[in-house]
């Protein structure tokens, strides 16, 4: 039978495959291919994501890479935005059409039906290459093209269809303008890989989010059907048990956390993946405090004690509110006040002084 893994050796694992325990010297570049990516349904969120994990991590550091175009944001796992490296776009993008496709067809399938794919491929390919343009002015293209349909409609499921991405200013810190869009051949400035293999993702994906199972591949990728790909690589792989007995994939050598292991507080934000890769997230947040942070389509900022979510934070007029679920003790309190104060230093703009007022209440 395979070993059984605890709530908090899965925990302790976790934190430090995804560079939560220790601050690491790794670069932002190796950081974000490290991790297969960071959401970035809000734009700040990525840099919150880095900042939380790499040791003297900077605002520029990231914006630099989104207009090196080493990194791209672009709708890819479970149909959502995401930051990867344009090398991993190349592989990602065509891995999850499925997932796109399923989207496309649930959302806007009515909508859309009697339209020749191949012709709507063709013409949003034609209006996204060069320059690209915003999702307004794709609209009125399309509109013009297609006359009669729904415009939301025919947007989404032309970038459904189209691979591109949304080159900065989108993505950047501060940024809430209109989001542009062009075509990813051209971004990036090579073509999108022809036979990428599943099999080497997962392998990827277990590096940083495992021990998982079948279904936690699943809830992170969005595809499906991933149960019979784990089992072909099963003899390349080590399985273990959690708590309810339920079959858990890793790496051969990779190492198991300490369940012993102090964990420092850390702040991330809306939507982190940490929080979103896995069917059972009991390794990091509890149930009932699930509840609290992801209603509907919102992922609320969180903050870790003792290696799981304990609350929520949010900031507004230069006010650092935490929200912790559960009293804080001394020490505890402590040690998030702290934390919180190195990240609202970040939060705020890097060139200007603090105004007058701001501050960090923990509440409670």
């Amino acid at each position: 039978m395979p070993p059984q893994l605890s709530v908090r050796t899965l925990n302790r694992t976790y934190l430090q495959r995804q560079l939560l325990l220790h601050r690491s010297p790794l670069s932002a570049l190796s950081a974000v291919e490290r991790l297969v990516g960071l959401q970035a349904q809000e734009s700040d969120s990525p840099y919150v994501s880095l900042w939380a994990r790499l040791a003297g991590f900077r605002h520029a550091d990231l914006t630099a890479l989104l207009h090196g175009r080493d990194v791209v944001r672009a709708k890819l796992h479970r149909n959502t935005q995401h930051l990867v490296t344009a090398g991993d776009f190349g592989r990602l993008r065509p891995l999850l059409e499925p997932v796109l496709k399923k989207a496309r067809q649930g959302a806007f399938g009515r909508a859309i039906a009697g339209l020749d794919p191949s012709e709507l491929t063709a013409v949003g390919r034609e209006f996204m290459a060069g320059d690209g343009l915003t999702r307004p002015q794709l609209a009125r293209r399309l509109a013009e093209r297609f006359p009669g349909r729904d415009r939301q409609a025919l947007v989404y499921a032309t970038q459904s269809l189209v691979a591109h991405v949304h080159p900065p200013p989108s993505g950047t810190w501060g940024d809430r303008g209109a989001t542009p869009i062009v075509l990813a051949e051209e971004w990036i400035g090579r073509p999108l890989e022809t036979a990428p293999r599943i099999e080497d993702v997962i392998t990827r994906y277990l590096a940083v989010y495992g021990p998982a199972s079948a279904m936690d591949v699943q809830a992170w990728s969005g595809l499906t059907r991933l149960r019979a790909v784990l089992d072909g690589m099963r003899s390349a792989l080590r399985t273990y048990q959690d708590g309810s007995g339920r079959e858990l994939f890793d790496l051969p050598d990779a190492p198991l956390g300490d369940p012993d292991e102090p964990a420092p507080v850390r702040f991330l934000p809306a939507f982190d993946n940490l929080i979103l890769s896995h069917a059972d997230r009991t390794r990091v947040i509890g149930d009932e405090d699930r509840a609290r942070v992801i209603t509907g389509s919102e992922v609320r900022p969180t903050f870790l004690v003792d290696g799981f979510v304990r609350g929520t934070w949010s900031l507004r007029d230069s006010t650092l509110r935490v929200r912790p679920y559960r009293a804080l003790n001394p020490d505890e309190a402590e040690r998030t006040g702290a934390e919180a104060e190195r990240l609202l230093a970040f939060l705020l703009p890097p060139s200007a002084a603090r105004p007058v007022g701001g501050a960090v209440v923990i509440e409670g």
